[in-house]
């Protein structure tokens, strides 16, 4: 069973390097989007053009054809969206035309299709994978997150599911999750992804309704004031760094190991890597010697320790040291990833 169908991945070609291009029934997948569909309002001219380019998807439009839309919001999405297209099919791959849109000093592509990319080239690199944590870890390199503590664990929910369930009915058992962002949950049960859910989870994955546990360390109390830590096994932060290794490896062509921390201890801090806006500024702050406040802390949902396997690829004076990632919610409780940080501020050695 296909786990996110709407990727459309049996749409996708590879080329010589492993990096996918959309074939024209992809293209036309994306005509079927609601912000393209044609509507009863739908105009003779968008209709025509509607028509063309499920004939010929790659077929180009001049910005003349898009005038004579009668729809004021109509004409605003084909432009969004051919350039969208446009730039994929300049780059000649969907990693290409991601990979390039960072490369420039603005991103000028609507966060829909910035996310669409990054959703297409995580289902090509899972392709071998039958882990439902690190599908479901995925999932957080493109969709928005709601993260809380509950019973002692930090969970991660998926920011548009459980606002859903805000307006139509809560979220039984964990629903404290919801209460964490101010909704009442009723009826409707979320469930902890555990590895006795991979088949649930591929079944529907699409319907974000698991939550991922990001806890590292289960505090066990033995009583008569006796307390020790457990590693918890199944982090969900685990599949996140296996998820990470492999999109390194896939658009920067190096390979490193990230490891899940409870906490950074090094005394020698050469480098990091925020994986939001965050968890960025957070860093910056603790790396310019900035004590970071209570509440700041609090907000860190993850830490890796990142290591190159070969110190060749990594710029000579700071060849072996480790690099720290980190992710943090804001004060919204809303962890937004960026994993598009990793392409432009690893310090690489330089390539000729």
């Amino acid at each position: 069973m296909e786990p996110w169908p709407s990727v459309g991945y049996d749409e996708l070609d590879r080329d010589g390097r492993g990096w996918l291009v959309p074939g024209a029934a992809w293209w036309r997948r994306q005509f079927a989007r609601p912000e393209l569909a044609l509507v009863d309002e739908s105009c003779a001219a968008e209709r025509a053009l509607h028509a063309a380019l499920q004939a010929t998807p790659m077929r180009p439009v001049a910005d003349a054809d898009i005038g004579r839309l009668a729809d004021a919001d109509a004409r605003d999405n084909w432009r969004v969206f051919l350039r969208f297209r446009d730039r994929v099919l300049a780059a000649g791959s969907i990693e290409a035309a991601y990979v390039g849109l960072f490369a420039q000093p603005e991103v000028d592509l609507a966060p829909l299709f910035v996310d669409l990319m990054a959703q297409a080239i995580l289902r090509g690199l899972l392709d071998d994978s039958d882990d439902a944590l690190e599908w479901r870890a995925a999932e957080m390199l493109f969709r928005a997150q709601r993260c809380a503590v509950v019973e002692g664990r930090l969970l991660a929910g998926d920011r548009d599911t459980l606002d859903r369930l805000n307006r139509d009915g809560g979220a039984g058992a964990l629903g404290r999750l919801l209460r964490e962002a101010g909704a009442t949950p009723r009826a409707v049960q979320l469930e902890v992804l555990t590895p006795d859910h991979g088949p649930a989870y591929f079944a529907q994955a699409e319907r974000q309704r698991f939550l991922l546990d990001l806890t590292t360390e289960i505090e066990r109390d033995l009583g008569h004031g006796v307390s020790f830590r457990l590693a918890n096994a199944r982090s969900g932060q685990k599949g996140l760094a296996r998820v990470l290794e492999r999109w390194v490896a896939h658009l920067l062509g190096v390979r490193v190991r990230i490891t899940a921390l409870a906490r950074i201890d090094d005394t020698n801090w050469r480098w990091h890597v925020g994986l939001d806006a965050v968890a960025t500024a957070l860093l910056n702050g603790l790396y310019a010697g900035r004590e970071a406040d209570v509440g700041g802390t609090e907000d860190i949902v993850a830490l890796f320790r990142l290591d190159f396997d070969d110190a060749g690829d990594m710029r000579a004076d700071l060849a072996g040291a480790p690099v720290w990632l980190a992710a943090a919610k804001g004060a919204d409780g809303l962890l937004r990833l960026k994993p598009q940080n990793l392409l432009g501020n690893l310090p690489l050695a330089a390539r000729s």
